[in-house]
């Protein structure tokens, strides 16, 4: 039974994710790829001819899914008392924390390694939590400078982020009400001191 190219396409770029989340940006090479999948030599880089290739689809797909996850769960954006909202950011980053560890990894490892492509480190750096949505929290939240308040905020979603799986607190179980609390806080006090 042969596997069709879409699914097989899919297969290789969630491969690498997981191979950049699990051995760094250099393990990333088409013939890991075939190793790692049990292909044909070659097979790799017959659907993705370039390393550059293989990382574009990268992007795409990590972007595709952090848009259709925060679309999916509107992570408490209707709530504008600091503390539920926090709540409810935290209990979608711990979400994504639980089960998206590899893409979150991934991606940073990415976003440094495209600090000099523009359009590739714009669609990551934005994909997480943009800045439009955090600006339009903001102005909810009657903040006297939204876009202000909104980078602000965003800095410590990525730094809780990061934290949780490359920092002081990655022995912290996501899944876990320990978690969420750990998280909630430090957002809850952001979201207060944007008002």
């Amino acid at each position: 039974m042969t596997t069709p190219t879409t699914d097989r396409r899919e297969l290789i770029v969630d491969s690498a994710i997981d191979l950049i989340a699990g051995q760094g940006l250099r393990a990333l090479t088409h013939r890991a790829l075939d190793t790692a999948l049990e292909l044909p030599a070659g097979s790799t880089s017959y659907y993705f001819r370039t390393k550059r290739a293989l990382i574009e689809a990268i992007v795409e797909r990590i972007a595709t899914r952090s848009r259709a996850d925060f679309a999916d769960r509107k992570p408490g954006m209707d709530e504008l008392e600091p503390n539920r909202l926090a709540h409810g950011i935290a209990s979608w980053l711990d979400r994504l924390l639980a089960q998206r560890r590899n893409h979150l990894i991934a991606r940073h490892a990415l976003i440094v390694d495209l600090i000099g492509d523009p359009a590739l480190h714009a669609e990551l750096v934005g994909c997480l939590f943009s800045h439009r949505h955090a600006t339009a929290l903001f102005e909810a939240l009657s903040a006297p400078e939204p876009a202000t308040a909104a980078a602000d905020f965003i800095a410590v979603v990525e730094g809780l982020v990061f934290d949780r799986f490359a920092g002081a607190r990655t022995e912290l179980a996501p899944g876990t009400a320990a978690s969420v609390r750990q998280l909630t806080a430090p957002l809850a006090r952001q979201l207060g001191a944007g008002r």
